[in-house]
This record gives structure tokens, sequence and C-alpha cells, in this order.
């Protein structure tokens, strides 16, 4: 399987990235980023793009792949709906229009837990990863996905990690047996990614327990 990754200088993205190095069903990755993600492996290729919206539809570049792990995002602190609109709904969009989407492969957009499928309520990055996701599921891909990640514990050789996770990281064991329906490891998150890309599922929308059942059928 070939894929594409983007975001991979951001936290899940490099957590997603560097377990799909390490899967062997996994012949070839493009990871497009903003930046270097400065990782070096035979089956890894780069793509650098400091504004998606530069790219151009159906770029060649972007064309043989069977699945998109779009991880790219930011955090809506401190942002109007206008700017952040721009920057997660319509460049994301745009960088569908360059993959060129079609039947032969699958999309797993992260969003978040807290996302708002009707686009109605009253936080603001919630209608607007909701509204993304609604578009894509329209799309003619093989199947779109939109992943609803709650708490993901990083790997333990991340370089990339948000500073919230550096502080709590310690909880990590307790918030895993008190409340285990809200935190994936990132094996977990990259694991789903992979077994939804080669069979599907029966729902497009992926919250936590369906990350951690997709992750153990991946590894049986």
């Amino acid at each position: 399987m070939k894929i594409i990754i983007t975001g991979s200088t951001g936290m899940i993205g490099e957590g997603v990235l560097r377990e799909c190095l390490n899967v062997s069903a996994i012949t070839e990755i493009l990871s497009v980023s903003r930046k270097s993600s400065h990782i070096s492996h035979p089956k890894l290729k780069e793509l650098i793009v400091p504004n998606f919206l530069t790219l151009k539809e159906n770029d060649e570049r972007l064309i043989g792949y069977d699945a998109c792990f779009f991880c790219a995002g930011i955090s809506s602190v401190g942002m109007d709906e206008e700017t952040y609109r721009r920057i997660t709904y319509d460049t994301t969009m745009h960088f569908v229009k360059a993959l060129s989407p079609n039947q032969n492969m699958s999309f797993v957009y992260v969003s978040g837990s807290g996302t708002d499928s009707t686009e109605k309520g009253k936080m603001m990055w919630a209608r607007v990863k909701g509204k993304t996701e609604n578009d894509l599921f329209q799309l003619p891909f093989k199947q779109a996905f939109g992943f609803r990640i709650g708490i993901v514990e990083p790997a333990a050789n991340q370089q990339h990690v948000l500073k919230l996770y550096k502080y709590i990281g310690w909880l990590t064991p307790i918030l895993k047996l008190c409340f285990p329906g809200f935190i994936n490891t990132m094996a977990e998150v990259a694991h789903a990614m992979i077994i939804l890309s080669e069979k599907g599922y029966h729902k497009n929308v992926i919250h936590v327990n369906d990350i951690k059942k997709l992750s153990k059928a991946h590894t049986m």
C-alpha cells in the first residue's frame, strides 16, 4: 500500500508517520508538509509545500496512492471563524482537489472529539470541522473517514509533542484506567487508519472506541 501523510511536523502526523514506517504492508509514504520532518527512511519521500492552497488541481505528484491520512491541523485558539475556516476547511478541500478523488483511494481526516456534524453548534471549531467532514463524505473516494480522536498518547520517540502532553504525561496511566473511552495510543491511531484504508468500515465517523477495535484487527 502506498500512502500520503500530511502534517508530519505536528504531533499526530509525526506519530502516524513513524508508526507507518514500521508496517511492512506499506511500501511507500509521501509526506506532504509545510516543512521537512527530518526523518530519513528508504520508503519515505517528502513534498514540501509551504501553502497547500498553491497546489494545482489533479497534481501529478499526488497521483497513484492508495490512501491519504490528513493529519495537518491547527488550534482555533485566538482565531476568528473566517480565518480558522480558511486554514481548516478551505485548505483541506483544496488539497483534496489536488489529490483527484477516486474509487481507489481512501481518505482519513483527523477532526477531533466534539466535532459537530450538524454544523450548528456553539463551538466554532466544531462547526468548521463538521462541515469539513460532511463535505469529504460526499466526494468519490473509496471511502472517507472523520477521525474524532480524543487524548492520544505520544510514541516514545516523538519529537513533536504538544506542550500540554508534556505537562500531563505522568497522568496517562491514570487516564487510561479511569477514562478508557477518551484515550488512544499513537499506534492504535495509525493501525486503525491502515485497516480502514484496506478494508473499509460500516460508518464514516470514527470514535475512540472504534479506533481501539480497528487497531486490534490490524494486529491479528
